[in-house]
């Protein structure tokens, strides 16, 4: 499946020659913007698998719709830029700014970029996804010791026993363990 880009970039000429050089790469580019308020509605719009932005654009630059974007999408944004200046490095330090390309750019720069910040992209979704599953994890053996705890509180139970009682319990209703748990603490409540 072609990987979706959004060019946010003012100046035309340099926006096609982007969008010709990734089309040649096999990229499939969703959205072109001129200025940063477009690169946010078009973001919103297609939900790219990377943006490409221009940090100077009229209306809203590209640092400031890169904020608007973290903050409600998480997209990763690839920047681009005619300056170099520490400055504006310093600036473009946000999660989802995944890169920096300064102009000219070829496509044996822009290639490798766009190559890299998606697959670190990738990357960090798939940390984040771990993450999120073993806080879910987290939650449920919360939920599974506070029930057990109970059982051996309220029927003089050892944590052995109690433990055997929830899984037997949970396996004979055909229910999960997390949710067995769920009715006894609102049980004993």
């Amino acid at each position: 499946m072609k990987k979706k880009i959004l060019i946010a970039e003012d100046e035309s000429i340099i926006r096609m020659d982007i969008k010709l050089m990734l089309q040649d790469h096999g990229y499939e580019v969703v959205g072109e913007a001129g200025d940063g308020d477009r690169a946010i509605e078009l973001a919103f719009l297609h939900k790219p698998d990377l943006i490409l932005m221009d940090i100077k654009m009229p209306k809203i630059n590209g640092l400031q719709a890169s904020k608007i974007i973290a903050s409600q999408l998480d997209l990763p944004i690839l920047l681009i830029t005619a300056y170099s200046q520490k400055e504006f490095v310093e600036k473009a330090q946000q999660d989802n700014i995944v890169g920096y390309l300064v102009k000219p750019i070829s496509g044996a720069n822009l290639i490798p970029a766009v190559e890299i910040a998606l697959h670190q992209s990738a990357k960090a979704n798939r940390l984040k996804q771990e993450i999120q599953n073993a806080h879910q994890e987290i939650e449920k053996r919360k939920v599974i010791e506070r029930a057990k705890g109970i059982l051996m509180q309220e029927e003089a139970l050892t944590e052995q026993e109690a433990f055997k009682k929830l899984r037997e319990t949970s396996m004979s209703r055909q229910m999960t363990m997390e949710s067995l748990a769920q009715e006894i603490i609102l049980q004993y409540k």
